[in-house]
């Protein structure tokens, strides 16, 4: 057996830096790592830790110089020339060095060895490192500062340390994957963190973005628009906590004390209302979100703008000015500075109260209307104001005795035709009341009163009878009547009976559909739409009729789109909802086939429309086999395995997460391509040799051919239907 020799340690020594040169047989050649200011600036901090390895240099004829060269450590030899460079070290200061006199090994291999063997911290070390520094005192920017990283660095890894000991142990034995570390760092809650952990193990999906959707699925987006209303320095101030993720955009992060949102948002909401109250408006309701279409059926009363005071409207001015004098100094600038953003942005904070004040409404009409308060998408209070029920509408006193008079003092004469005409007020017919004077309203009834009523009834249906036949000759005239009729369905409440023309539409509300539907970008577009027009409108119905003929044609078309519009119902509904059966299959199926038509010809597009799936609004309403089928048909099979052994709320959490961005749509919020009908060559052969013969009956035969194909395509939309 060799005896082995005991190895001995080359000797340390202090050499001035002068007498220091730089090595050819140094092995680094590329740049990589730290550079060499950030390294410079350390050890102008903390002094050199780590010792060079030098060797003596030798001239031509193998004599000494009595200079050394540098092969292992030339990053630290440049850092300490850069600090002598910038006289923060004297050329003379002695540097620690290990000298190294074995011929044996070469200098090369000295330094490759050098930079092989070092190994690098794990990151774990690190994260706990820098925590162990804050805990003895040291703040995130010093820290950043003395490694030389940004303060969110810092605060990533510190976020890193404070995730579970045990996950810490699985990460450091390459259990999981720095990713999955991070994403588990999104919550504070240890326990949580190990049960999701255990879960993911009997899962198929260990996706980091499905850790966080499962350690947050109990939270509250901090982008919701109820913490927006309460706003996050509120929730804060309070004592509530923010879950952040430090390493994914989180959108401001997520709510943890969900019943400490509930009871702020109330107090701030009841405040609002009761501030509101003083108004004096009948009733209040308040919610989050209302139903779509909540104020169907309800007249809106009218309010006038309160007029701004000198001060007020000196305000505007003044702010308009400055925002103007601050868009036309950066207009066309690549990147505008933040202090001017924020000053533009504060005024036009500032003008919004200043002319958008609340209308000023008739104190009698204010005692029977209400008010709906709930909060915007924005997270802006939303009030509704004016408001009235029809039991709260005031009972027209005339009206009533005119109704009275009609049912019980008619006598068996020329009253006997009462039922026939409107406001039949004596036994006889005759006039009650004089006719108006020159220049004043007449009351349509002084039309009539001098005349029997079933007189006046036989000459009005002659007139009826010529007006149809006037109209039917002028399209334009036409077209203006059944536009100034849903113009008057639409934004006049109660004023139906203010045409002469029998046009109206079926309007479905949509009321009962989730209040999800608010918030919508078509509920958005309908709305301010709606509100433009009803701006141009008169509020007279008498003077509806001019105002629509002073629009041009391009103004009168878009308003007969946006009135249409409101007619149209693609609802699914089941065969028998209704009792009375007035809903069939067929009817439904058809209502939905016309929809596909309609869409196709408007170029609906529900993606562009803001649809996504969600848990809300899709995926959690459906079976776990249906949101497997989503996820197939969006992403592939690779992702349907991942779920596969999910219960049913982590597999719609994590469903909605993959089909994000997709474009997937559910089934009936599809609309069908358009198919050729195949050619009848039976048909197409029939009529070739018929086309010499003389055509008979043309109403008739386009009737039956009519009546004949809507019968099978009726059979075919029931079998659609029950399917």
């Amino acid at each position: 057996m060799t005896k082995q020799t005991k190895i001995t340690l080359s000797g340390a020594k202090e050499i001035p830096f002068s007498a220091l040169v730089l090595s050819q047989a140094n092995v680094r050649r590329v740049k990589a790592g730290v550079s060499i200011d950030s390294l410079a600036a350390d050890i102008a901090r903390r002094g050199l830790l780590q010792s060079l390895t030098v060797r003596v240099e030798r001239d031509g004829e193998g004599k000494e110089t009595g200079r050394y060269e540098v092969p292992a450590g030339g990053r630290r030899f440049r850092a300490l020339q850069q600090l002598v460079k910038k006289r923060r070290m004297a050329k003379t200061e002695p540097v620690p060095c290990i000298v190294r006199e074995d011929d044996e090994v070469s200098a090369e291999e000295d330094s490759l060895a050098e930079n092989i063997h070092r190994e690098p911290l794990h990151p774990l070390d690190q994260f706990r490192s820098m925590q162990k520094l804050v805990e003895q005192g040291s703040d995130v920017e010093t820290i950043a500062a003395t490694f030389m990283v940004t303060p969110a660095v810092v605060k990533q890894r510190l976020k890193l340390a404070s995730v579970s000991p045990k996950l810490h142990e699985v990460y450091a034995d390459d259990g999981m994957t720095l990713e999955q570390l991070m994403a588990f760092s999104v919550a504070s809650d240890h326990a949580r963190q190990e049960q999701i952990w255990e879960m993911l193990q009997t899962s198929g999906n260990q996706q980091p973005w499905f850790i966080r959707a499962r350690l947050t699925e109990d939270k509250i987006r901090a982008s919701d628009k109820r913490v927006r209303f309460v706003t996050l320095a509120a929730y804060v101030e309070a004592g509530g906590h923010v879950l952040r993720d430090l390493f994914e955009s989180d959108d401001g992060g997520w709510i943890e004390d969900v019943p400490l949102l509930d009871r702020l948002q109330t107090e701030k909401l009841d405040a609002e209302v009761a501030a509101i109250a003083a108004e004096g408006w009948k009733w209040i309701e308040t919610a989050i979100d209302f139903d779509y279409g909540h104020t169907y059926g309800l007249r809106a009363i009218e309010g006038e703008a309160p007029e701004a005071s000198e001060d007020d409207q000196a305000r505007i001015e003044a702010l308009r000015e400055e925002a103007d004098r601050l868009e036309d100094e950066w207009a066309g600038a690549e990147d505008i500075p933040d202090e001017v953003s924020a000053r533009i942005e504060a005024i036009d904070e500032e003008i919004a109260p200043l002319v958008s004040k609340p209308l000023i409404y008739d104190p009698a009409e204010v005692a029977i209307a209400g008010t709906f308060v709930s909060i915007d998408v924005d997270g802006s209070l939303h009030v509704e104001r004016g408001y009235v029920r029809p039991e709260d509408e005031p009972q027209d006193e005339e009206a009533e005795v005119a109704r009275a008079r009609a049912g019980g003092e008619a006598d068996d004469g020329d009253a006997a035709g009462a039922e026939g005409a409107d406001g039949a007020d004596g036994a006889d017919g005759k006039a009650v009341m004089p006719p108006a004077a020159e220049g004043e309203v007449e009351d349509p009834d002084d039309l009539v009163r001098p005349l029997p009523d079933k007189l006046v009834t036989d000459l009005t249906a002659h007139r009826t009878l010529a007006l149809r036949d006037a109209v039917a000759r002028s399209p334009q005239v036409a077209f203006a009547a059944m536009l100034h009729a849903l113009a008057l369905e639409c934004f006049y409440t109660y004023a139906t009976s203010a045409s002469c023309v029998g046009i109206s539409m079926r309007n479905h509300s949509l009321m009962g559909y989730g209040t999800a539907l608010n918030d919508t970008p078509s509920a958005r577009s309908i709305h301010e739409r709606h509100e433009s027009w009803s701006a141009r409108l008169p509020d007279a119905t008498a003077d509806l009729w001019d105002c629509l003929a002073a629009f041009d044609a391009n103004e009168q078309a878009a308003l007969f789109a946006h009135c249409v519009a409101f007619g149209v119902n693609a609802v699914w509904e089941p065969a028998n909802r209704y009792n009375e059966g007035r809903v069939s299959a067929r009817a439904v199926a058809s209502r939905i086939d016309h929809s596909h038509i309609l869409a196709r010809a408007a170029g609906l597009d529900m993606v562009g429309a803001g649809w996504t799936a969600t848990v809300a609004n899709y995926l959690g309403r459906v079976t776990k086999p249906a949101i497997l089928d989503a996820v197939e048909e969006a992403c592939g099979s690779d992702a349907t395995g991942r779920l596969g052994g999910m219960k049913k709320p982590e597999m719609a959490s994590a469903a909605e997460e993959l089909l994000q961005g997709t474009g997937w749509l559910a089934l009936p919020l599809r609309t069908p391509a358009f198919e050729e009908p195949e050619p009848d060559e039976e048909a197409a052969e029939a009529v070739a040799a018929n086309d010499d013969e003389p055509v008979e009956t043309e109403g008739e035969h386009a009737v039956g051919a009519d009546g004949a194909e809507g019968d099978e395509d009726g059979d075919e939309l029931a079998a659609v239907a029950a399917e």
